[in-house]
């Protein structure tokens, strides 16, 4: 179950903007039935069950209003002899082209969508506001904290 927004710090956007780009985020926009999405081979947390550092495919999915939808995940190898903080992408290529023909006809746009936050295994997947300070919100990309967008939630510009 998704997180309700309720829950979130005072001054979470409602919605926040994410533009594709050649860095971070190579794979996002509307997919084919009209669904808003963000691809990533980024991400990286810890599950309960293995205490292990693992790495993440995941797909977020949003509907076409920007409200939450779901997450699908998948578990890949992560790269040997990585910091268990570093963000890279995971090695498995096979598995990444799955996840983007799941996409079926996409067009790479810019998006607005909601804050949220699920849990699966022990590790949060989400786009989770985060309060640094009473007047400083950060939305970051989780598992693994590698991206954090700031307001004007413009999706300009965002920390790595």
């Amino acid at each position: 179950m998704a997180t309700e927004a309720a829950l979130f710090p005072s001054g979470t956007p409602v919605r926040f903007t994410i533009i594709p780009d050649d860095y971070h985020v190579p794979f996002a926009g509307r997919t084919g039935d009209g669904k808003l999405f963000f691809l990533s081979n980024e991400l990286f947390g810890v599950p309960a069950s293995t205490g292990e550092p693992s790495s993440f495919i995941g797909l977020f999915l949003w509907n076409a209003d920007g409200s939450f939808d779901q997450v699908m995940y998948e578990a890949v190898a992560r790269p040997t002899r990585l910091p268990s903080a570093q963000a890279v992408p995971g090695g498995a290529e096979d598995a990444f082209n799955r996840w983007i023909l799941s996409l079926g006809d996409y067009v790479l746009e810019e998006i607005q969508v909601a804050p949220f936050a699920v849990e699966f295994d022990g590790v949060t997947f989400g786009f989770v506001p985060n309060e640094i300070d009473e007047d400083l919100i950060s939305v970051n990309v989780e598992p693994g904290d590698f991206m954090a967008y700031y307001e004007p939630w413009d999706g300009e510009e965002y920390d790595t």
